[in-house]
C-alpha cells in the first residue's frame, strides 16, 4: 500500500472516529433517557408491586396476562385509536390551510406567522382553564352565543356526552398542536421553488392544478415526518385530557396513558401499570414502522 491510500484510510478512520465522538454525547442521553426507564418498566412488569418503593414478588408474565384479559384495555386502546385519528385529520386540515395562507405574500403576514404560534407556546394549563370557560356549561362563551343566536334552546354540555366529550378533546388538543404542524408544512413550502409554478402557471396550470402537481408531492417528506411523529405524540397526550376531564365522563374519555395512570396511581398496581406501558410502547414501534412504510415514496417502500 503505497504512501497515498494509507493516508486516506487514515484519514477516514479519524473522521470516523470524530463523527462517532460527537454523537456519543447523544446516544448516552437516549439511552439514559429511553433505554433505562423502559428497562425499568419491564422489571416492574414481571413484579406485582402494590406499593411505589416497594420490590414486590416476581410474578412472570402474569401481569400481561391479567392486562390482556381486561376489557377497559381494549375499550381504552379504541378510544385511543379515535383520538389519534380525530386529532390528524383535524390537525391537518387546519395546519395545512394555515400554512397555504401564511406562505402568501401580504401586507402584516411575518406579524401573523409570530401571533399563529402564539397558541403553541401558552402552557397546557392556561390552554384548559381557556377552553373549559368557553365550553363551559354555566356561563360558557360558546353557549351564550349559541342561546344569544337562537342556535338551541338550552346550555349544551359539551363535556357532559360520551361523544362531545371526546370531540370537545379533539378540537382543544388540535387547537393546541396544529400551529406547530404548520409552522412545519409552511418550512416544507417555503423549500419548493418559486420556478416550477411560474412554469405551471405559464403552462395554463389553475391553482388546484399547481397544489395537486406541484406543492402535494413535494410536501410529501414533510407529511411523512409531521405523519409519524404527530401519531406517536397525540396517543401519549395525557395533560389535557387529564386536566379538562380526567378521563370522564363514565370513562368517555379514558385513554391509554389515562388508564395507565389510573390503574398506577388509584388502583395502586403499579405492575399492571408497566405492563401496559410496555405493551403501549411496542404499538407505537409497530405503528411508526407501519406509517413510515405507507407514508414513503414509492420507490422508498
Amino acid at each position: 500500500m503505497t504512501a497515498a491510500p494509507r493516508r486516506r484510510l487514515s484519514r477516514t478512520r479519524a473522521e470516523a472516529l470524530a463523527g462517532g465522538l460527537m454523537v456519543a454525547p447523544v446516544l448516552v442521553w437516549l439511552a439514559a433517557t429511553i433505554l433505562y426507564p423502559l428497562g425499568a418498566a419491564v422489571a416492574i412488569s414481571l413484579r406485582d408491586i402494590r406499593v411505589i418503593g416497594s420490590d414486590g414478588g416476581f410474578v412472570g408474565l402474569a401481569n400481561y396476562e391479567d392486562v390482556l384479559g381486561m376489557a377497559r384495555l381494549w375499550a381504552a386502546l379504541g378510544r385511543s385509536l379515535a383520538w389519534v385519528a380525530g386529532n390528524a385529520v383535524l390537525q391537518t386540515l387546519l395546519a395545512l390551510g394555515t400554512a397555504l395562507l401564511l406562505n402568501q405574500r401580504f401586507r402584516g403576514v411575518r406579524l401573523v406567522r409570530v401571533w399563529v404560534i402564539l397558541s403553541w407556546i401558552v402552557p397546557t394549563i392556561v390552554v384548559v382553564i381557556i377552553w373549559r370557560w368557553l365550553l363551559g356549561t354555566s356561563g360558557g362563551v360558546v353557549n351564550h352565543l349559541l342561546v344569544s343566536l337562537g342556535l338551541t334552546d338550552r346550555p349544551v354540555g359539551f363535556f357532559a356526552g360520551p361523544g362531545s366529550a371526546m370531540a370537545s378533546l379533539v378540537v382543544i388538543n388540535s387547537w393546541r398542536w396544529f400551529p406547530f404542524v404548520a409552522v412545519m408544512l409552511l418550512a416544507g413550502l417555503q423549500r419548493i421553488p418559486a420556478d416550477l409554478y411560474e412554469a405551471a402557471a405559464i403552462d395554463g396550470a389553475g391553482p388546484w392544478q399547481r397544489f395537486r402537481r406541484i406543492t402535494w408531492p413535494l410536501l410529501q417528506p414533510t407529511m411523512l415526518v409531521l405523519g409519524v411523529v404527530g401519531t406517536l405524540l397525540s396517543f401519549n397526550v395525557f395533560d389535557i385530557i387529564w386536566l379538562t376531564t380526567a378521563g370522564g365522563p363514565s370513562g368517555a374519555t379514558q385513554t391509554l396513558p389515562v388508564l395507565i395512570y389510573e390503574t398506577a396511581f388509584k388502583s395502586y398496581r403499579l405492575g399492571q401499570a408497566a405492563a401496559m406501558s410496555v405493551l403501549v410502547s411496542l404499538l407505537l414501534m409497530a405503528l411508526a414502522i407501519l406509517l413510515t412504510r405507507a407514508l414513503a415514496p414509492k420507490g422508498e417502500k
